[in-house]
């Protein structure tokens, strides 16, 4: 074995009989799993999950919305088995790069293909999601409602503004900002909800054998039809210049039938971006100044690019906009 490693993959391990496999630490995302790559000496590499705490397979949400996407059909790693008294979950390994990586490494043709080929999952998610639906999967009982994006705007402002900027506001200021994101947030609650991967951006699409797969679907929900196009196009991983994204969102819209909507679907889209952007903002914050993980600082920047774009197109976010450049400079 390369490395010290944890408990429950020693025991998994040992359990397996595999204990002369040599096991790599991957870099994990933003929740409090880890992942390790286990290569025995015979057979083909795959990857464990490791959870905080013993779970009941059937219980989680991982193995219930893999089902679902299993289901449509859209491409996502194989489960292939559990230790529940570990934490530990067997998944296929589906290698080291992502979407995100991809970028500048191949002729933009295959590229942009590499996009479309995004975006028409994410009409297979809706288009399928709802022949689909049904209480025995976890992603139908829950949504984007008034609560849960209201709770994203504030944690940004306690995670982004006030631990990572220092910000404190007024009391009339904060009542302003509030009358702000309630706007928001109504609008985009009274949307027709779809079905949303959540977190649907290039750092979780996959490469193997030049075939994309989708992970970290396990907070899929019900939400806004923008949702998940927003985070793939204005991801605060990689740089799309505004002509890929007029086009890709072009195309997602006639997948659908809905050209004729191009001009409100845009509206609704800007909107979503500006809500996803400000929490994006609030979770690199948070594991900066909470989880003491500076990784996200350098995807700052960009974020606050879209932000500032989607507050100076659009007058209505006039006071919103001066409310937030008074304490972030890179807003004005």
């Amino acid at each position: 074995m390369s490395e010290p490693i944890s408990s429950p993959v020693q025991s998994y391990l040992a359990r397996r009989g595999l204990a002369d496999a040599r096991v790599v630490a991957l870099t994990g995302d933003a929740s409090d799993r880890r992942y390790f790559r286990v290569l025995p000496a015979h057979g083909d590499a795959f990857v464990l999950s490791v959870y905080a705490a013993p779970f009941a397979y059937e219980s989680l949400p991982f193995v219930n919305t893999a089902e679902l996407f299993a289901a449509m059909p859209v491409p996502v790693p194989r489960i292939l088995g559990h230790e529940d008294d570990l934490g530990v979950l067997t998944i296929e390994d589906l290698g080291d790069v992502t979407l995100q990586a991809h970028v500048g490494s191949a002729p933009p043709a295959r590229h942009a293909a590499l996009y479309r080929e995004a975006v028409a999952f994410i009409d297979t998610f809706q288009q399928r999601g709802r022949e689909l639906a049904s209480p025995r999967y976890l992603p139908y009982g829950v949504c984007f409602d008034v609560e849960k994006l209201t709770w994203e705007l504030n944690f940004f402002v306690k995670h982004y503004l006030a631990a990572y900027r220092g910000v404190t506001f007024g009391a009339a200021e904060r009542e302003a900002l509030d009358g702000e994101f309630a706007a928001i947030v109504a609008e985009l609650a009274a949307e027709p909800r779809v079905l949303c991967h959540r977190d649907y951006h290039s750092r979780n699409l996959m490469l193997r054998d030049d075939r994309l797969f989708i992970i970290d679907f396990q907070d899929a929900r019900l939400g806004p039809d923008t949702y998940d196009l927003v985070s793939l196009l204005r991801d605060s991983y990689v740089d799309l210049p505004w002509a890929a994204v007029d086009d890709l969102i072009a195309y997602f819209l006639a997948l659908q039938g809905r050209s004729a909507e191009a001009d409100a679907y845009r509206r609704r889209f800007d909107l979503m971006a500006l809500q996803r952007n400000l929490k994006a903002l609030g979770t690199f914050g948070y594991q900066t100044t909470a989880r003491a993980n500076p990784v996200y600082i350098q995807y700052m920047p960009r974020t606050l690019n879209y932000v500032r774009e989607n507050l100076r197109r659009y007058p209505r976010f006039g006071r919103l906009g001066e409310l937030l450049a008074t304490h972030v400079p890179e807003l004005r």
